[in-house]
């Protein structure tokens, strides 16, 4: 049932003409919106806007626009929009399926970017137009293409998850005039050779054998500070990747390699000898962190390379106090997202892709979930394909016979 109010007018009978009504003033009459459209929603509760005066069409229309959308069950309650942004992010964070670290990262970024702008916003009321200015104050501050990309998609899927509930008919995002940034792709440039043996030796000796680890195998930062001596099968020349060290908030935990996927590694003979030597001079030392989480279950494992105080390494002390200090000891530029040990997985995989190893098998060992992935990162590090083409199709011109000619075009066509 759907009816439009006129709060300023009343009908009552007419004295004068029995049978006939007319409209008469309310006390309400010339004071707020005249106009109040309702009707009853799919939950049975009533729904209702007012209009000001002049606007009864404006009423009339959205009357009949609701009605339509109850009758195809594509209704959203105007009321649903009205959550803030800050009190559905709350409830959405909470809720997400996702690793402690992951969700740790997630709030930080809404709670430094996203809500001091637009967490007292209605859900409803952020509109594209709002979007532009929001993203205009994150130029101003100077955040690169790529960090706004990132805050663009985590906010998106927030809004996406309220169109999803029902809370929005529309996710802001998806208007038009939105521009989403564009981070200019980047292309890997792998160190030289003479780069990374000077890395090792500027470091102190404890932790050189972590440049073999990241160079030599092609482990992740958390991976190297996560590898335990019964990962390493020096009889098969494998290493098993089956945990990281990482820090959820502000503890650290052993956890799952990235993507939860473990892998073996080839162990090569120079890469074994440098471990086995590191283990000699400083054998392993049994570490107890909890298990993905703060709260998990217990785990210990004897680590290769613990630090000085015998515990799992933290990443953002060892990149700030003995990482960044062995690349200003040989002159290489550390600043905060410069030349990270990330670099020497970027060197693996470039050696790799030059000696001719597929993309599948770099892929794998890697720890990438799809080759796509890997072959988008590295295809400018492959070896330049023009001159074996130009070899092979030189060798068939090469195998041809004297004879082939016109005359033997001729005899094929005389005799299929």
């Amino acid at each position: 049932m759907a009816h439009l109010q006129d709060r300023w007018y009343r009908t009552v009978p007419d004295p004068k003409r029995p049978g006939k009504t007319v409209k008469v003033p309310t006390a309400r009459h010339g004071a707020g919106r005249r106009y109040k459209a309702r009707l009853i929603g799919p939950d049975g509760n009533e729904i209702s806007r007012t209009f000001a005066d002049g606007q009864q069409k404006v009423a009339k229309d959205w009357l009949a626009k609701q009605q339509v959308d109850v009758s195809a069950g594509a209704f959203i309650d105007p009321r649903a929009g009205k959550v803030t942004v800050a009190s559905l992010a709350a409830r959405w964070l909470a809720d997400l399926d996702i690793d402690e670290m992951s969700r740790e990262h997630l709030e930080m970024r809404f709670r430094s970017r996203i809500l001091p702008d637009l967490g007292r916003m209605e859900i409803g009321a952020v509109t594209p137009s709002i979007l532009r200015g929001w993203d205009r104050r994150l130029r101003e501050d100077g955040l690169s293409e790529r960090y706004r990309l990132t805050l663009f998609t985590n906010l998106s899927a927030l809004f996406m998850a309220a169109r999803d509930d029902g809370l929005i008919a529309k996710n802001p995002f998806d208007g038009k005039s939105l521009r989403k940034p564009r981070p200019a792709k980047e292309k890997v440039v792998p160190w030289p050779e003479r780069q990374v043996w000077a890395v090792q030796d500027a470091l102190p000796e404890r932790f050189r054998v972590l440049v073999d680890l990241a160079a030599g195998l092609g482990l992740r930062q958390g991976e190297c500070f996560g590898l335990a001596v019964e990962d390493v099968d020096f009889l098969r020349g494998l290493v098993h990747v089956r945990r990281q060290v990482k820090t959820v908030r502000y503890k650290r935990v052993f956890a799952l390699p990235k993507y939860d996927k473990e892998r073996d590694i080839p162990l090569s003979e120079p890469v074994k000898i440098a471990i086995a030597e590191h283990l000699r001079a400083r054998p392993a030392r049994p570490v107890t962190l909890p298990w993905d989480t703060p709260a998990g279950k217990p785990t210990t494992v004897d680590l290769i390379v613990p630090s000085v105080r015998g515990l799992a390494i933290a990443a953002n002390d060892f990149n700030r106090n003995t990482w960044k200090k062995a690349l200003e000891a040989i002159g290489v530029p550390s600043a905060r997202y410069e030349n990270g040990m990330h670099e020497l997985r970027h060197f693996f995989a470039s050696s790799l892709l030059d000696q001719g190893e597929s993309i599948k098998a770099v892929a794998e060992w890697l720890g990438h979930t799809d080759p796509a992935f890997t072959l988008a990162t590295y295809t400018h590090l492959m070896p330049n394909s023009d001159e074996r083409t130009k070899a092979a199709i030189a060798g068939i011109y090469d195998r041809r016979r004297p004879s082939d000619g016109p005359d033997t075009a001729q005899s094929f066509q005389e005799n299929p």
